[in-house]
């Protein structure tokens, strides 16, 4: 039987397969592992789990490498969300369906409001086309204003972060304002179909859950491909010597931008698919709070790992689940405990554990070289007398 330190020479160290090992790791947990050991409720949860792990995914590009700190991403979540919202309620709102409203044929809550039309801002909505092209292309072109507007006058670090913040107040509190055209405080809600087909049933929440999980992987892949490119190259030095790149010739600003424009995109992709799978979206998931906690989440898997990010994701969510469940009391000041430890104990977040055993098998098992089988010691040779031939 071979030892244990036979078994970790055995392994292999290098090469493409070892590479790519935590995603298809991954891959199999989230594909093959949950789906055929949680019941559909659980599934359900853990869906919903992987929609704010595209924010994550993407707060990895822009913070953990580009540097850049957005304690905003709920908005592009939440405009991501919005959007499809939008289609699916004018679905569940023809004619037929809202025949005792004062008006039919639109949203229930703007018949409450007294509103008479749809407004302008809805009609190209009908259009699941549009709908797909709006969650991409809103957030990405206010991601890429914003951003233009920001790094163009090198505003970063902390006075972005709070520029962010403030921004997703600002939208919050608007779409709570605008009731009549957004839902208000409660959201839009009660979403039935999608084209027809009925996103309530246990067989569309397992597609549902399915396609989220192939989009999130979809973005990893991605964003591991950018991090592989010359431009992840130069995202991480303009994050350590910022000057230096810029005096190097670069355009330091686009750089940001475009980094900062993806990541909003990854998150309107997340923020599209919760409401496809939830069956709703309010303002509750557009503020500072769900902002701040969507960075927890990227810290606790660990800001410079794409894969990480997914797993800080599922814990920090499951761990709001669980101990709101188990111990409604407590379980702020819990969750509050479960993020201090992660962070004093392992500061690079759950992908620091992998890397510490990474390099612990590499003290143990050598750089790569087998280790020499015991050998004899050769024998000692015989003392020379003192003044003398031996």
């Amino acid at each position: 039987m071979l030892s244990p330190l036979a078994l970790v020479n055995r392994l292999p160290r290098s090469g493409p397969w070892v590479r790519h090992l935590p995603l298809l790791v991954l891959a199999a947990l989230i594909l093959a592992v949950l789906p055929l050991t949680l019941d559909l409720f659980r599934l359900n949860l853990v869906g919903k789990y992987l929609t704010y792990a595209f924010v994550a995914v993407g707060l990895v590009l822009c913070w953990g490498y580009g540097g850049i700190l957005s304690l905003g991403q709920g908005v592009f979540f939440g405009l991501g969300g919005y959007a499809m919202a939008m289609f699916l309620k004018l679905e569940a709102s023809d004619p037929e369906s809202t025949k005792i409203q004062s008006t039919p044929g639109i949203p229930d809550f703007m018949d409450w409001n007294q509103i008479t039309a749809l407004p302008a801002l809805w009609e190209p909505f009908h259009s699941f086309a549009f709908t797909l092209f709006a969650v991409v292309a809103v957030p990405g072109v206010l991601a890429f204003v914003l951003g233009l507007a920001m790094f163009k006058r090198r505003v970063g670090g902390v006075y972005f972060a709070i520029m962010t913040q403030a921004f997703a107040a600002m939208l919050s509190i608007l779409i709570i304002g605008q009731q009549g055209y957004t839902g208000g405080v409660n959201g839009i809600t009660d979403l039935k179909t999608l084209h027809g087909w009925d996103i309530r049933t246990d067989s569309a929440k397992y597609v549902l859950y399915f396609l989220n999980a192939g989009l999130l992987l979809g973005a990893v892949v991605l964003g591991q491909a950018v991090l592989g490119s010359k431009f992840g190259k130069l995202l991480l030095a303009l994050r350590d010597k910022e000057e230096r790149v810029r005096f190097s010739g670069y355009d330091v600003a686009a750089f940001k931008v475009f980094i900062f424009t993806l990541a909003a995109v990854f998150a309107a992709v997340g923020g599209a698919m919760f409401t496809l799978q939830v069956g709703f979206m309010s303002p509750s998931f557009v503020g500072i709070v769900p902002s701040i906690e969507m960075v927890i989440a990227t810290a606790v898997g660990g800001r410079l790992s794409l894969v990480g990010a997914v797993y800080g994701s599922l814990l920090v969510n499951f761990g709001k689940s669980y101990f709101s469940e188990s111990f409604p009391q407590l379980w702020l000041f819990l969750m509050g405990g479960l993020f201090i430890a992660v962070v004093m104990l392992f500061p690079q977040g759950l992908a620091g554990i992998s890397a510490n055993l990474r390099s612990l098998r590499g003290r143990v098992a050598g750089p790569g070289i087998a280790p020499v089988p015991n050998v004899p010691a050769p024998p000692a040779e015989p003392k020379r007398a003192q003044g003398g031939a031996a």
